[in-house]
């Protein structure tokens, strides 16, 4: 039968709705539930392509004999951290406080009053590897809860107080300059990976933000350190075994500092960042791998995330269906091993692809199965149109496998990274495909998520909005997908959407006296603390993505308090860059932006034409771009801009300084160079 997860639209919810476990959402009424009972909660938090959250829900959650346990002793919450990031954070970070380290699935054990007392992540059915066995956490939390009560009460509250203690460093008042970007720079350096790449050792995610930051410096200093950081580690992903070298897209992570063996989930926020990553690498170098990765990636977020209501699904799960054994494993979609490669490709081209795609006999993954990778320049090897057909053959014969399964949910946040990228990929590579793609994806949110007060929701699933409000990353990164779409669109709606997130973002999330920003609304749920991250994760924090987006709506509207409230949140950088550049990349992008101006270009006279185009390839950092016909009105950066004798032409301005206006393609790039 059921459970209460039963009637919920997460699909990770929704993949425990047939649990033996009493599962309740997060809710007041669980809590209320926990007190009546005089019980502890049990909160278990994950998502929908994790795969050890797979194994613990099938090994424990699934078990009669456990879940009856757990349903006598506790409440039992379950949460998808990807609908509340809120609830999440605010627990993760007293998991990383109490034991150094988290990580997915996450165990917390709480008070009826939501405080937590006990920690864990992932637990065995049997203790295993020095690890206690989950009966034995539950046993042993339910013994503790029911004979020392005081001590368990006592714990949780030093706990609660101890994070409501914790401060960030943060003044509003002095932004990052010159200095703290090249000392931001020399940490990357040292952090850099010259063998393979990437920052830091194993497992190695893809930096995306950091790459960013590397182009802009590049753009803004001629750093040429910076420039190839960033060109020899996109280069090295995209060979690795993290990219999809038949299908397109990056998986979530690397096990070894090699690229090789990926975690293999495929994220929509990854994809959206490395594709515009990618874009923009093409854009500073001309580089034609950078211009195929970012082509492929975007098809293959339209392909094969595109909802049926015009949105982009959160992820492809790392598990499917193995048809050798009818286990759901790890990989089981995307590996190769020397054998299933001769059958599809007969002796001949199977050497070829062996050789081209890193498969060897002894395998670099499990079982003597292979990643493929793209360890060698293809073009020697074989003609374009031989290896074309390899790679089709190989790629139509793996679309016969069972596929990983789709979490359908749109995550608002990262719909609008996807829109940006997917706008910025069709204006810069002609492909009005991909720009229709953002265009629909961004109509979706104005008709489902936003309300008629320009609130945000954070989830949608098949047409639905869920109930869960908006979070600080939701609300600035729709308004960067809306500030691409009215750049590369000339369409002065999406200026205004973006313009009523940031009013939000301004009432609601920006502390008045410090400038600092939190994660969640004045007038959200109140958790034990209020959670307030500037680091990013695997995305931009909302705290620095929101930065990005006012520093472009002012600079497209000339709006000061938009302006200032930007510079104010960009303290944190000034504090945190210098010393911690790996995990404040996206903020250090800012502030390239925020030193270079940043740039305001209105072309004139046309949309997506020569001028246009140059304007958007322009690689300064940050630079706003507004397009479209003389006195339209719709764009404010376009006012009092009249053709040059008839014809289009572009203005370009700078710390309240413009250069004159020219219809010369070649002049516009060199005045944004």
């Amino acid at each position: 039968m059921p459970n209460r997860l039963a009637h919920e639209t997460s699909p990770y919810l929704l993949q425990h709705a047939d649990n033996p476990v009493d599962w309740w959402p997060w809710s007041t009424e669980a809590f209320e539930e926990a007190r009546e009972r005089g019980v502890p909660v049990l909160l278990s938090v994950g998502y929908s392509s994790c795969h050890w959250c797979h194994v613990m829900a099938h090994e424990s959650f699934e078990d009669a004999a456990t879940a009856a346990l757990m349903n006598e002793k506790f409440v039992n919450i379950k949460v998808d951290r990807e609908e509340r990031p809120d609830v999440d954070a605010v627990y993760m970070e007293a998991v990383q406080a109490a034991t150094g380290q988290g990580g997915w699935p996450m165990t917390v054990f709480l008070t009826p009053d939501a405080e937590p007392f006990y920690f864990g992540t992932y637990f065995p059915p049997e203790p295993r590897h020095g690890m206690p066995s989950f009966p034995q956490v539950l046993d042993g939390v339910h013994r503790a809860w029911t004979d020392r009560r005081g001590e368990v009460a006592e714990v949780a509250g030093k706990i609660v107080r101890d994070l409501g203690e914790r401060q960030l460093t943060h003044n509003a008042d002095e932004k990052p300059g010159d200095g703290e970007l090249a000392q931001a720079l020399l940490g990357l350096t040292r952090d850099y990976d010259t063998a393979h790449g990437g920052f830091g050792g194993a497992p190695k995610f893809p930096p995306s933000m950091a790459v960013e930051f590397l182009l802009r410096h590049y753009a803004r200093t001629g750093a040429e350190g910076a420039l190839q950081m960033a060109a020899d580690t996109c280069e090295r992903m995209a060979r690795g075994g993290i990219y999809d070298q038949l299908g397109g897209g990056f998986a979530r992570y690397s096990v070894d500092r090699e690229w090789i063996v990926p975690h293999f989930e495929k994220m929509l926020y990854d994809n959206a960042l490395l594709c515009r990553a990618y874009a923009h690498l093409w854009r500073a170098t001309g580089s034609e791998l950078a211009r195929r990765i970012a082509l492929e990636t975007a098809d293959f977020m339209v392909r094969e995330l595109r909802t049926n209501e015009g949105g982009f699904a959160s992820a492809l799960d790392a598990d499917s269906e193995d048809p050798a054994t009818g286990e759901h494993v790890e990989g089981a979609y995307y590996v190769w091993t020397a054998a299933q490669v001769r059958e599809v490709l007969g002796e001949a081209d199977a050497e070829l692809a062996m050789t081209l795609f890193g498969v060897t006999e002894e395998g670099t993954f499990e079982k003597g199965s292979s990643v493929l990778q793209l360890p060698v320049n293809e073009g020697p090897l074989a003609d374009a149109g031989r290896l074309a057909s390899v790679r089709e053959r190989l790629l139509a014969a793996r679309s016969r496998r069972p596929a990983p399964g789709r979490d359908d949910k749109v995550v608002a946040a990262w719909n609008g990274l996807a829109i940006a990228a997917l706008a910025e990929a069709g204006a810069y590579f002609d492909r009005p495909d991909l720009i229709a793609a953002a265009v629909g994806a961004g109509d979706l949110l104005v008709r489902l998520h936003m309300d008629a007060r320009a609130r945000l929701a954070r989830t949608s699933k098949d047409g639905q909005a869920g109930a869960n409000a908006g979070v600080l990353e939701d609300y600035a990164d729709v308004a960067e997908g809306f500030l691409a779409l009215a750049s590369v669109t000339g369409e002065g709606v999406w200026l205004e959407f973006a313009g009523f997130l940031l009013d939000h973002v301004l009432a609601q999330f920006v502390d008045a006296e410090s400038g600092a920003l939190y994660d969640t609304a004045a007038d959200a749920e109140r958790l034990i603390r209020r959670p307030q991250d500037p680091t990013d994760n695997a995305a931009p924090s909302g705290w620095t993505a929101a930065a990005g987006a006012l520093l472009s709506y002012a600079a497209h509207t000339g709006a000061e308090p938009h302006r200032t409230a930007a510079e104010r949140a960009l303290g944190i950088v000034k504090a945190l860059g210098p010393r911690v550049p790996r995990f404040i990349g996206h903020g250090l992008a800012v502030a390239e932006a925020a030193l270079d101006g940043p740039r305001e270009v209105a072309v004139v006279g046309e949309v997506l034409g020569d001028l246009h185009r140059t304007a958007l390839l322009g690689t300064a950092p940050g630079a706003v771009v507004a397009a479209g016909a003389p006195g339209s009105g719709e764009l404010p950066l376009l006012a009092d801009r009249p053709l040059v004798d008839g014809r289009p032409a572009a203005y370009v301005c700078r710390g309240f300084v413009c250069a004159a206006p020219t219809t010369d393609p070649a002049e516009l790039a060199e005045q944004l160079s």
